[in-house]
């Protein structure tokens, strides 16, 4: 195992190397850069170090790197992302500065003091606006660079499948024995249209699960860019408010602070789109991104609930499948009832939540770090 890490470490590295067009030494594994790609920390004989990422020859790699390496281009220089130094395309292998090591946001919410957790929580969201911002008129140049790192291959990453896992809510709620309501399929329709239309777009990372990201001296940095691309604005804004729709470092905020949060995001995305300081327009917005969010994730939550209820992140502390499952569906429930929107949607959830009773999943508790101690 140690042999073949090593092979591809310096498979890697020399790759890395010729596309810095310096050497690199003393490759170590960054922990926690995930187990489908390689990522390095490496001397750079220039002085100092930096990072190297390289991704498998699949679909989904090819796919992940385009995104990286095109949204790392245009977020270069803006000083809340690693800065691009070198790409080689044909291994599918970049070279970024090195940020250093550190905590992230979900060290903060898990194990941090309320007062950390609070702060690094609003500067978070604040630093994803600024970010969409930074990058907002840079999207032809994202989609060129996107387009040239695809090289004709289609985009296989989750992101991209968001619109039929929407669509296919009913095929899953079948998979509990639940019908459709009446109107289902119009209202889902109308979340697909309204969270892939091209107002409102703006930059992200893409994942902005709270572990992508490092709590630098400097501010808050992002660090993963498989997922990113220009979407919604109001998906960002959801993932805040849900939160974090994808990820599996999921409690509750005491009350306020998520409200907080997602003002500190709508400030600043109000900078490149002005109307989003109307409610009008902002609170529907961000309702049928939560119900895209949602009717997304159930497609691989439920799976894992039907296969068992366990922890979502077997190394730390985390929410179990069920738990989740049955939070996000009451969540959505909660935003729509009182409005009346989506009743079909808001339908669904109920029949959903009565048809898993049977879990006994206990209510979602506040993150770690604004329980009583």
């Amino acid at each position: 195992m140690a042999e073949n890490f090593d092979q591809a470490a310096a498979e890697v590295v020399a790759a890395a190397a010729a596309a810095l067009g310096r050497p690199l030494t003393q490759p170590e594994d960054v922990p926690g850069g995930g187990d489908w790609s390689v990522v390095l920390r490496c001397r750079d004989s220039a002085g100092g170090s930096v990072i190297v990422k390289a991704y498998p020859a699949t679909a989904e790699g090819t796919s992940s790197f385009a995104a990286e390496a095109a949204g790392l281009e245009i977020a270069s220089g803006t000083g809340l992302s690693p800065d691009l130094l070198a790409v080689d395309e044909h291994s599918r292998t970049l070279v970024m500065a090195d940020l250093g090591t550190g905590g992230s946001l979900a060290d903060a919410l898990l194990a941090g003091s309320a007062a950390t957790a609070h702060s690094a929580l609003l500067e978070w969201a604040a630093a994803c606006g600024r970010l969409s911002v930074a990058a907002q008129a840079r999207q032809a140049a994202f989609e060129a660079a996107q387009a040239r790192y695809l090289a004709d291959c289609p985009d296989a990453r989750h992101g991209a499948g968001l619109p039929d896992r929407v669509l296919a809510a009913a095929a899953q709620a079948g998979k509990i024995g639940v019908s459709a309501p009446a109107g289902l399929d119009a209202e889902l329709a109308q979340i697909v249209a309204a969270v892939t239309a091209s107002r409102h777009t703006v930059f992200s990372p893409g994942d902005v699960c709270p572990d992508n990201n490092l709590l630098t001296s400097d501010g808050i940095r992002f660090i993963d860019f498989e997922e990113a691309g220009f979407h919604s604005a109001f998906l960002d804004a959801a993932y805040i408010r849900m939160p974090f729709s994808t990820c599996w470092c999921v409690f509750r905020f005491p009350p306020g602070l998520s409200a907080a949060a997602e003002d500190a995001y709508r400030m600043q995305a109000c900078l490149a789109w002005p109307d989003l300081a109307d409610d009008a327009i902002w609170a529907p917005g961000i309702r049928l991104a939560v119900a895209a969010w949602t009717l997304s994730s159930t497609s691989w939550l439920l799976r894992r609930s039907l296969s068992g209820d366990v922890p979502m992140n077997p190394e730390a502390e985390s929410p179990h499948t069920r738990q989740l499952m049955r939070y996000r569906w009451q969540a959505l429930a909660a935003e729509l009832e009182p409005t009346g929107e989506l009743p079909a949607v808001a339908e669904l959830m109920r029949w959903l939540l009565a048809a898993t009773t049977g879990w006994q999943a206990p209510e979602l508790p506040l993150y770690p770090a604004f329980r009583a101690r």
